[in-house]
């Protein structure tokens, strides 16, 4: 009955160290990607240095949407000014047709749900990771938390 006891306390000791080291590198690579976008911010928060309604970031996402052509030739393409407000665009291309998507982005954030490649493109355009990225590409995720448009 001891040894038993024994074991699962070190089992869970060894599950709890693991649970901590895991935590520990997540939080590691979450400070990371905080720093990079604010040294991205810095670079244009002395006035007068940068116009920030000029579109400034964009990265643009090839891939395969309907999965029944080779080539990639749909794509999400994100444009994104200082503030981080700008547009991300796609066009699904199929064989026998073309839809044109626009998803509005507020401070760096979609105001409506985004697909993985959308967003993949968003958060490649915001780290100044464009012009092309793929979907393999390691990004952060910033979230795909939506917010309501601005009145």
């Amino acid at each position: 009955m001891l040894v038993a006891v024994a074991v699962a306390g070190l089992l869970a000791g060894v599950a709890g160290l693991s649970v901590a080291v895991v935590a520990h590198n997540r939080v590691n690579q979450v400070v990371e990607e905080c720093a990079e976008v604010l040294r991205r911010r810095l670079q244009v928060a002395a006035p007068g240095a940068v116009d920030r309604q000029a579109l400034r970031d964009l990265a643009i996402v090839h891939y395969d949407a309907l999965r029944e052509m080779s080539g990639h030739r749909s794509f999400s393409l994100a444009l994104i000014n200082a503030s981080g407000d700008g547009v991300v665009i796609s066009s699904i291309i199929g064989r026998t047709e073309t839809r044109t998507y626009a998803k509005v982005v507020r401070d760096g954030h979609p105001t409506e749900p985004l697909s993985p490649e959308e967003n993949q493109a968003l958060r490649a355009a915001r780290l100044g990771k464009g012009p092309v990225v793929t979907m393999d590409d390691p990004l952060p995720d910033f979230g795909n938390h939506t917010r309501p448009a601005r009145a």
